[in-house]
């Protein structure tokens, strides 16, 4: 069942983006989570939404921000009932650096101008069954390991349920106030006062409540109709290994290559 918007706590993806719409804020979670410099970003924007198509599924990403050296999108997830498999947090991870990149070219720009790219998946789990408090990966070199692609692109996932023993200074007191609603420090005080002023939102309230009855009834329309058309082929895309060519929709010739490719009319 879900949660009545009083309920929701920094661990609900609505409740962590509007929290972290405060520039100052977010930009001091980054820089602990990601022990090192943060420059001043240059916009917050929670639960920022792309659509590549006009009738296709949008994608939204909880805190989506940048600096001047980089892109950053963070995300608080849950299972939802779901297991870590279903979830396809690797290729997930792939298509939203993939969005975050095809955002910045639709600017102008080109792709030697492509800032560094930073992912990270805040997990009320561990994503990959390992027991470290954090999962880091770039593109390396398999026949030398010390020799890093270096494509600018990071994607962290921070188990947020790891032994307290495994879990890094910088992040225990993060990981406690995700987990059990602890506040044991300035970050996790000002954190706790952002939530608070989130609850007492009656336009933030009023959107979660919309999106409730909006994710009711598509379930609805669901169960009748199945799923559309384009939603199968995206979701068959991003399983194929395709999601980069989702951008390139505008392009009858690859849409229909993609059509023939996955069976989908």
């Amino acid at each position: 069942m879900a949660k009545r918007y009083e309920e929701l706590t920094i661990a609900d993806d609505f409740m962590f983006g509007k929290a972290m719409g405060d520039k100052v804020l977010c930009h001091d979670v980054l820089e602990q989570m990601l022990e090192e410099r943060v420059g001043e970003l240059e916009d917050v924007q929670p639960q920022r939404e792309f659509r590549y198509t006009s009738e296709g599924k949008p994608v939204r990403l909880d805190m989506y921000t940048r600096d001047r050296k980089r892109i950053y999108d963070a995300e608080m997830q849950n299972l939802n009932h779901q297991s870590v498999e279903r979830l396809e947090l690797p290729k997930r991870s792939r298509f939203y650096q993939s969005t975050m990149d095809t955002d910045h070219l639709s600017r102008g720009k080109s792709y030697r101008e492509l800032p560094e790219g930073k992912v990270l998946f805040l997990c009320t789990f561990d994503p990959f069954g390992l027991g470290y408090a954090k999962y880091s990966f770039e593109n390396l070199c398999k026949e030398d390991r010390e020799l890093c692609l270096k494509d600018g692109t990071e994607k962290i996932f921070y188990n947020c349920v790891a032994e307290p023993e495994k879990v890094p200074e910088n992040l225990r007191e993060l990981y406690d106030y995700i987990r059990d609603g602890k506040v044991g420090g300035n970050l996790t005080r000002r954190m706790d006062e952002a939530v608070r002023r989130a609850r007492e939102n009656e336009e933030w309230r009023s959107e979660y409540m919309k999106e409730l009855l909006h994710d009711d009834d598509v379930r609805e329309e669901g169960r009748e109709e199945g799923e559309s058309q384009l939603v199968k082929l995206i979701n068959s895309m991003i399983a194929g290994g395709d999601a980069d060519k989702i951008a390139l929709f505008g392009e009858p010739e690859i849409l229909k290559t993609m059509k023939k490719k996955y069976g989908i009319n």
